[in-house]
């Protein structure tokens, strides 16, 4: 699942719309749009969103064969 998905489906957990999103993390609403349709975040931005949604946001690997996290 993409992380465009995700925050789509926080935001119709939470009853938010992308407008209310966008300027809770001081960006407008087509920026927003435009990144959720190219599913392309940096890490910075998952937190800001994460934080925005009261959600945490854990950006972690874990590796098959070991199960170690990093």
């Amino acid at each position: 699942m993409g992380m465009s998905i995700k925050i789509k489906t926080v935001l119709w957990e939470r009853k938010m719309t992308i407008k209310e999103l966008a300027e809770k993390i001081g960006t407008n609403g087509n920026n927003l749009s435009n990144k959720l349709s190219r599913d392309n975040f940096s890490e910075k931005e998952l937190r800001e969103i994460a934080q925005a949604l009261d959600c945490d946001y854990d950006g972690i690997f874990t590796m098959k064969d070991t199960g170690k996290t990093i």
